[in-house]
């Protein structure tokens, strides 16, 4: 539940005008059915001088427990999610509330652009770092903090304390700048969403904190939160926040790393000149590199003989920037910068534009992925992207063993979700395939030991 209230300000403002920047008329009861539940708005004080709007939800926790989408994560039927400020609530903030945490009013612009005396009251919130992480997250943003802790259970005190607050915001500030700073942090201060979070949240993230995230001091953890920590729209994401250089540094240390490793072997010239020769072979004419990093693919392919397209999707806009450099895009003849398409993108979100391609490359790609997320993935190509031809490398764990200083059980970039051996690769190719109408052919890439095999190992899948 979250509950506004406003106190009149200026003399030509009544407080129950709140109801025209909220879009929603006081004297009545508003209801949006919602894929969870459903949500209500109602107002239980309305005068001239303080007006209160409560949005609250009935969350149908067996209805979470029964569904069988991706997103739905509780496991058991009795959760605090009916009961807590969480990012079901955030979506009922949406529906309820998307006019007017645009900043619009029709009947009342001028009061929605000025800051008014508001205040803001969350009965019961998660907070997962305590009450100095909810001062740290709210009071650089100008906001006066109450929080009581809520007990655990009254009746077994020595079960210790919970991590619920009862949380009370005041500030003077716009309406619409209010709800946005909860959209974003109310998730936060839970570390948890109900819904998979995709490419997508790192332009939510970024929009509705454009004026303040860069210099709040726990952006940071803001970030890594509102992510739920996945590594790559993580970094992705401070490396747009972030003016210096930390962010590219880790990445590019993670990457020299690697290519140290490999170099003994020319690893990578191997897997880079080896999948070229299989695209040459399969005469594209339109052509994705899904995953492209830096560009080493798409700069060895784009003046191929009878290519049209060339495709080049990531996740990360910084190395979109540096495939344009490396590749001298500038300087590239217009019928190649014609044929040449960057794009922001992520291997789990469908994209038409992408469907029916002749070929699809993912060199050393999918290993950066979680393993949850690969039947996503699966869906997103095979099912939805449906190339005629996909070439798809991923490193052997089993020849970890041999590169020198590299300790057990380690992998070889510090973003590698997993390392398949070379019978969980077949395991998969081989199911992928049956699955959706393919056959696969799998090679060894580099030299092979007799115990551990191949250092990489691809699989070209044909339908």
């Amino acid at each position: 539940m979250l509950s506004i209230s406003l106190r009149k300000g200026a003399a030509e403002w009544s407080a129950t005008d709140l109801g025209y920047l909220l879009h929603k008329f006081p004297g009545r009861w508003h209801e949006a059915k919602m894929t969870f539940g459903k949500c209500v708005l109602f107002y239980p004080e309305a005068t001239e001088e303080v007006c209160t709007a409560v949005l609250a939800l009935d969350v149908d926790a067996v209805g979470l427990m029964r569904e069988r989408r991706e997103a739905a994560r509780w496991k058991e039927y009795v959760n605090d999610r009916p009961y807590v400020a969480s990012s079901f609530l955030c979506s009922a903030m949406l529906e309820m509330f998307r006019t007017a945490m645009s900043g619009r009013s029709k009947e009342r612009q001028e009061m929605a652009d000025s800051a008014l005396d508001l205040t803001f009251r969350l009965p019961v919130v998660k907070v997962r770092g305590g009450e100095g992480f909810l001062r740290r997250l709210l009071e650089p943003l100008g906001y006066e903090v109450e929080a009581e802790r809520l007990p655990l259970d009254e009746q077994f005190p020595e079960w210790g304390e919970s991590v619920y607050f009862d949380v009370k915001l005041s500030a003077k500030i716009r309406l619409a700048d209010a709800l946005n700073h909860l959209y974003l942090l109310i998730p936060v201060l839970d570390d948890d969403k109900h819904y998979w979070v995709s490419k997508d949240e790192i332009e939510k993230l970024l929009r509705k904190g454009s004026d303040w995230l860069k210099s709040h001091p726990e952006k940071e953890e803001i970030t890594r939160r509102y992510l739920i920590r996945q590594r790559y729209l993580m970094r992705a994401a401070m490396l747009q926040l972030t003016d210096d250089e930390d962010v590219d540094a880790e990445i590019a240390a993670d990457d020299v790393r690697l290519e140290k490793l490999e170099k003994p072997l020319s690893l990578h010239d191997m897997r880079i000149n080896r999948v070229v020769e299989v695209i040459k072979e399969l005469q594209p004419e339109r052509l994705l590199d899904l995953g492209c990093g830096e560009g080493k693919l798409v700069r060895k392919l784009i003046k191929l003989k009878g290519l049209k397209q060339l495709v080049g999707m990531d996740v990360s806009l910084a190395s979109l920037e540096r495939v344009k450099r490396t590749t001298g895009f500038d300087r590239l003849a217009p019928t190649l910068q014609e044929k040449l398409t960057l794009v922001h993108g992520s291997l789990t979100y469908r994209d038409k534009s992408l469907e029916g391609f002749d070929v699809a490359a993912l060199v050393e790609v999918i290993e950066h992925l979680d393993s949850a997320r690969l039947g996503a993935m699966e869906q997103v190509l095979f099912g939805c992207m449906r190339p005629r031809t996909v070439v798809l490398t991923t490193p052997n764990r089993e020849y970890n063993a041999l590169f020198e200083g590299m300790a057990p059980g380690a992998m070889r970039h510090g973003d590698h979700r997993f390392e398949w051996t070379r019978a969980e690769f077949a395991e998969w190719c081989d199911r992928v395939a049956s699955e959706h109408g393919y056959t696969v052919v799998r090679e060894d890439l580099g030299p092979v030991d007799d115990v551990h095999g191949a250092p990489s190992q691809m699989g070209v899948f044909s339908r």
